[in-house]
């Protein structure tokens, strides 16, 4: 799968501008290749030419001004422009269908057919970098071979973590491609040029098949979620028990065969990736007729979810059996930090499941208040964690922002009406809440 001379790829386009788009599409550009990004959303493309990135990303739009004013990227909503590039990086969402737990592909069918329809130029190179069911690929090469003979297929996934993505894509920890034996080593060759910084710096390159590149990051994402779960669930044995999962998850590091990191017990995992992967997963398996195989990332999911609703419960019990016109106030309301996604975000699922219950819920989050106010309306929102307190019966750590963490609890005592905290990340320092007045608790940690 190699080639001696392997060809330059100097033109690059990237379809679909959202998270994963916008993030290749700026850092493509700043290794040196001519970039244009096309979606049909006129608002995003408006909002990317003018050198604003619609979602919060440390260091990315700085990096979006710099290479918008080199002239080397530019968006546009036309896959005529796109379509003389050399190489096309499939970055469309599949989110989870509306009625399955299946992955929804419209939107990648919709924008090979827009690609097709363009006519890209022979010779090119179309890679998904989307994540899909096993088989996609194998059924796009298919299609490729009747309608564009002349352009090539690899599948090269994308593993992002939302606040590294810059870092992620310049200096990735593996590059992974999926490519047919019998192009002659054509796309190993363009895909090695487009990563040769990457690959001269050490990042190991795994070459594979289709199905496997495509598998390659669903069980990624299905291992460290069964990772999440596994601590929460022992978290649930610890409040039966008396344990106390931070001690216990500390002690399972010094294994080097399991180690430390993803092993911070709370309310679980959440974003557009691990949820909705983990069930796409689980479908296409069964698809397949291997659905014994991932049966237990239903458990996974299953534990992610209850940790949620015994945030909710024990903020209940804290509160004298009622939350009914009790003043709640959320840390919180992006699903991780250093982000302003809120997709399936476990603090606003707290929040929201209190604010049925009858209290009065108030949020803040340093970047995803915005986002969390256009999707639930019926919450309130403050601009820091003082105005979110003050008045407050109890509050409710749920996002582990940096913010949140360096919190001075002596002066927020100070606002608040009764000073009691659950840490949902088990992230705060105990010694200096307690040390300040607080009441602290905690998913998985003994009661003082």
């Amino acid at each position: 799968m190699s080639t001696d001379n392997p060809p330059a790829a100097t033109r690059v386009s990237i379809i679909g501008t959202g998270y994963l788009g916008a993030t290749h599409a700026v850092c493509m550009s700043e290794l040196g290749f001519s970039v244009v990004g096309v979606d049909i959303d006129p608002g995003k493309v408006a909002n990317l030419a003018a050198g604003r990135v619609p979602f919060f990303e440390p260091g990315l739009e700085e990096l979006l001004r710099k290479n918008l004013d080199t002239g080397r990227l530019t968006f546009t909503t036309s896959f005529t422009d796109a379509a003389a590039a050399d190489v096309h990086f499939l970055c469309v969402g599949t989110p989870q269908r509306p009625d399955s737990p299946a992955a929804d592909l419209s939107h990648l069918v919709s924008a090979v057919d827009r690609l097709l329809a363009a006519g890209p130029k022979p010779g090119s190179l179309l890679v998904g970098k989307s994540t899909v069911p096993a088989g996609t690929a194998a059924a796009l090469a298919r299609r490729l071979a009747t309608e564009a003979p002349l352009v090539g297929l690899a599948w090269n996934p994308e593993f992002l973590r939302e606040g590294f993505a810059v870092e992620d894509t310049m200096r990735p920890d593996r590059l992974v491609l999926g490519l047919q034996a019998d192009d002659g080593g054509r796309a190993e060759g363009m895909l090695r040029a487009i990563y040769a910084s990457a690959i001269e710096a050490g990042t190991p390159l795994v070459l594979t098949d289709f199905a496997t590149a495509e598998l390659v990051k669903v069980a990624a994402n299905a291992f460290l979620a069964t990772k999440i779960s596994f601590i929460n669930a022992m978290a649930e044995i610890c409040e039966a028990t008396g344990g106390d999962v931070k001690t216990l998850a500390a002690a399972l590091a010094h294994d080097a065969r399991i180690g430390g990191r993803f092993l911070g017990a709370g309310v679980g995992f959440g974003g557009g990736c691990l949820p909705k992967d983990i069930r796409a997963f689980q479908a296409r398996a069964a698809e397949l007729g291997a659905g014994y195989a991932v049966g237990f990332l239903a458990e996974v999911d299953a534990i992610n979810l209850r940790r949620r609703t015994r945030m909710a419960e024990l903020t209940t019990e804290l509160l004298g059996g009622s939350v009914a016109g009790r003043r709640v106030a959320v840390l919180g309301a992006a699903f991780k930090p250093n982000s302003d996604d809120i997709r399936d975000s476990p603090a606003l699922d707290v929040a929201n499941l209190l604010h049925r219950a009858g209290a009065v819920v108030t949020v803040t989050d340093p970047a995803a208040v915005p986002n969390a106010r256009q999707r639930h309306p019926e919450l309130s929102y403050a601009d820091n964690a003082v105005q979110a307190a003050t008045d407050a019966d109890i509050v409710l750590h749920l996002t582990e922002w940096s913010d949140f963490r360096e919190i001075d609890p002596v002066a927020l005592a100070s606002y608040v009406r009764t000073p009691t905290v659950i840490d949902g990340r088990n992230a705060l320092d105990v010694a200096r809440w307690r040390a300040a007045g607080w009441s602290y608790y905690a998913l998985g940690r003994p009661r003082v």
